[in-house]
């Protein structure tokens, strides 16, 4: 199976297919609203303003699975993200990451992109960049920034 073989449900409860995103540059996040690196929601925004038009998409996917940092609902979590960040990229409902309840699609992520704990993910905003044919491409932690990957992004979108 390929990115494109999975489905999430999103923050508003629809069931989103991932081959939606076929032919575009991916970046998938798993995202959380009380964390220090919260800020970066600001970050990720901006990527996503800056390449929507030229085939780029940035999914949020919530979790709380480190330190609680995003107990909400969806509802309040996307709110949040709306009035603090102005995110307009796509969110999803809150998932689990890691685990034996890990949803499909960050159980394949994982496999394909190995990170510092093998298959686990370490934190909040641990970051997966997928390229226009679906392929898994990198893998970028917590810490990184999001206007530091954006080489990575260009290079993809040429």
């Amino acid at each position: 199976m390929g990115f494109y073989d999975y489905e999430a449900m999103d923050i508003d409860g629809n069931n989103v297919s991932m081959q939606d995103y076929e032919g575009k540059v991916v970046l998938v996040v798993n995202t959380a609203s009380k964390c220090g690196y919260t800020p970066q929601f600001e970050g990720l925004e901006q990527l996503y303003k800056d390449y929507k038009d030229r085939g780029f998409e940035v999914l949020g996917f919530p979790c709380n699975q480190f330190g609680g940092q995003d107990p909400g609902s969806d509802e309040e979590i996307l709110g949040f993200c709306e009035l603090n960040y102005g995110v307009t990229f796509k969110m999803f409902s809150k998932v689990k990451v890691n685990g034996k309840e890990a949803h499909p699609l960050w159980v394949y992520l994982k496999e394909a992109q190995g990170g510092v704990l093998g298959d686990r993910i370490k934190w909040n905003f641990t970051k997966f960049l997928i390229d226009r044919e679906g392929n898994v491409i990198e893998r970028f932690a917590s810490a990184t920034k999001p206007e530091e990957i954006r080489g990575d992004i260009e290079a993809l979108l040429k």
